[in-house]
């Protein structure tokens, strides 16, 4: 109990560190990653306005878990979503994940599907 109550404090502090320094503009949105143990969220938001502009979820995909490949799919979709809306720059928010896996998986499909991160 004491260690996964210890992974949760650790999550928050980095999740405030990086909320410190990584802010979303109108010009500029702040794409937002959210991972649970069996689903993968990505929200573009600009906090200026307070408002979510672009959502994707892996909620609809087919199959048990969250996997690199629907990371990927999911970076692809929330990348297309933003190109209709006219946004093309968004700044990465984490939220205190590493940059590895499914985190990373995304961001890259995102950026191979023509957002600039």
């Amino acid at each position: 109990m004491e260690i996964s109550e210890n992974r949760r404090n650790a999550r928050a502090a980095r999740r405030s560190r990086v909320r410190k320094k990584v802010r979303g503009t109108d010009a500029r949105p702040r794409l937002s990653v959210f991972r649970s143990n069996k689903y993968l969220y990505a929200q573009v938001i600009s906090d200026e306005t307070g408002r979510t502009i672009a959502s994707a979820t892996t909620l609809k995909t087919s199959g048990a878990g969250v996997t690199v490949e629907k990371a990927k799919r999911l970076g692809a979709e929330i990348a297309e979503k933003c190109k209709a809306l006219g946004v093309a720059h968004v700044v990465f928010d984490r939220a205190g994940y590493r940059y590895h896996g499914r985190i990373k998986a995304l961001a890259e499909a995102a950026r191979e599907a023509g957002l600039r991160i």
